[in-house]
Parts: structure tokens; sequence; C-alpha cells
């Protein structure tokens, strides 16, 4: 008769498991679990002597799973998901009960924006939680994954791991910003207008890395766009665009229609927009966790209200 592993097994290790399965680390395995290294050393051993596999070994670069550990991974993290979230749910969700780090992401579209209304939302609903807004990255989607951000907001992510929930909030309505005293009378830019400007765009990490979509949009009606100055940060983008004749197309998240120095025009390309869906993301395991759907809510609530 095959021998009962999961009869004696201190479920406890399983957490442990995963964690380290996840890291590939025994230090970031540790700080994630919040135990010292030797605490997880000593959990990784009981495991092994359980299971009778090495399950990682050392490598240069890390932890390298066995295949014993990549097919308990694969049978586990689901069962484990689903046995976290009925504990979770077993009581009414209180935001006011939160306590610890609530990381959220946001695309430099909206960062800014929307700051202020966001965290005094969240502050207010759980006050005893330092909330963390992080400007979305390289990295975001797999901090995502390994749980190390809660929650993100940015435009459709056509690569985002399978992992990952992408849940449509808004649509976008871009705004094309010149300076207030610029030569441009209309009000309103269009495609023939567009060759007559120098154009800013903001990069935005997993979006719009390599081509804005201003770009790709005048290309696609065979027109050429003279994109002379790019950046990561919103405010370099503004005090570019009101101290030269230089055009910014930007999200209205960004809140730029009543600062003083900058007006705002129409955009006139067809009635035709790319990719402005506005969507969050989050793990899978966490579509039906309280605090990740409180979070997508609140971001929701705030894009509807602007």
């Amino acid at each position: 008769m095959a021998k009962d592993l999961f009869a004696n097994l201190d479920l406890n290790l399983l957490r442990t498991f995963i964690i380290l399965n996840q890291e590939r680390n025994m230090r970031k395995a540790a700080e994630r679990l919040f135990v010292s290294q030797p605490a997880v050393s000593k959990a990784l051993q009981r495991l092994r002597d359980h299971f009778g596999d090495e399950l990682f070994v050392k490598t240069h670069h890390g932890l390298r799973a066995t295949e014993r550990a990549n097919q308990l991974a694969e049978s586990i993290a689901p069962i484990l998901d689903d046995l976290s979230s009925a504990i979770n749910h077993s009581a009414e969700f209180d935001p006011s009960q939160l306590e610890g780090v609530i990381k959220v992401a946001i695309s430099p579209f909206f960062l800014a924006g929307i700051a202020s209304k966001l965290f005094q939302t969240l502050h207010s609903e759980a006050p005893n939680v330092q909330i963390q807004f992080l400007n979305w990255s390289k990295t975001t989607l797999q901090d995502i994954v390994n749980d190390d951000v809660h929650i993100g907001l940015n435009y459709a992510i056509g690569h985002a791991p399978k992992e990952l929930v992408q849940k449509y909030l808004v649509t976008d309505d871009f705004r094309a910003y010149i300076r207030t005293d610029h030569p441009h009378t209309n009000n309103y830019v269009d495609l023939q207008h567009s060759a007559d400007f120098e154009i800013a765009t903001l990069i935005a990490a997993d979006w719009n890395s390599n081509i804005s979509n201003t770009e790709k949009l005048l290309r696609l009606r065979n027109f050429q766009p003279n994109i002379v100055f790019r950046s990561e940060l919103p405010s370099a983008i503004i005090d570019v665009v009101k101290n030269t004749d230089i055009l910014f197309p930007g999200s209205k998240y960004l809140n730029l229609d009543a600062h003083p120095n900058l007006r705002s025009l129409d955009i006139l390309f067809a009635n035709e927009s790319i990719n402005t869906e506005i969507n969050a993301f989050y793990h899978y395991k966490n579509r039906s966790n309280a605090t990740t759907q409180w979070l997508r809510s609140k971001l929701s609530d705030i894009l509807d209200k602007w």
C-alpha cells in the first residue's frame, strides 16, 4: 500500500513550498513569509524528508526546482488558492480591519492625476494600511504574478502573463495639450494639422515603450509624426510643452485641463482611438479575493467619476 503523504503533513509547510517555488531564493522567500532564512531552511529540510526529494537545488542563480517540485507546485497551488479564498470569505469583508502594506502599480498616464483622490478614498476606508503607489515599470507584470504588487492599472496589454486577469474599467479620452499662448488658434487638432507640430509623448512600460500610439495612429494613415521628445516623467513633458511649441497627446486622467500654462485641444483623428481601454490587473488566484476586489472597485469609482 502506498504511503499516505498527506496524513502526517504539516500544512504550514505547503505555503513555504509555494513561496520557495515562486521566488527560487531563500532570502526573498523568508521576507515574504516574515520569518528568518534558517527557519525557511528547516522547513525545506522537513519538506525534503517528507517527500523524499531534494525539491530545490542550489545554483549560481538561486534555487532550481526538481521535476518532483514542479509537479507538486502545479497540483498544489490552485488548491491553496481556493482554500485561501474560502477562508477569507468566511467573514464579511471590512477594509477598516486591514493592516500592513498595499501596493498599487499605476501607469504614468494616470498616476499623477488620480493619486490624491485614490489615496484619500483608500485611506478613509482602510486607515490602518500603508498605501504605496508605484509607477508601472518593466517588472510590474511579474511583480503582480509574484504577489509583490496587489493590483495594477494600465491600458490593455497583449503580452500579459496568462496568470493575470485584465478587468476592463473605463475607456480613456485623449486630449492634445499645447502652451496657452501657442500660435495654433483652433480648439482642435486633426490629421492635417499633425504634420505641422513637433510632438512629445509619454513613455509607459509594457504599453508604448518602443513606439507611442500617436505614432501608430498617424503612420496607419500615412502621416509621418515628428516625435522630438519622449519621457517617462509627466512633469518633464509638461515643462517642455509649456515652454515650447511642442504638442503633447495625453490622457484626460493626467488632469491637465486646468493647468494654468497649458491649453487643451480636441483630437480629431476620424473619431478613431487605439488601445485606450483602461484595465485593472491582478492575479487570477485573487479574482475572488475581497481585498483585491475592493481595490478594483475603488479604482473603477475614481475613474468613472472623472
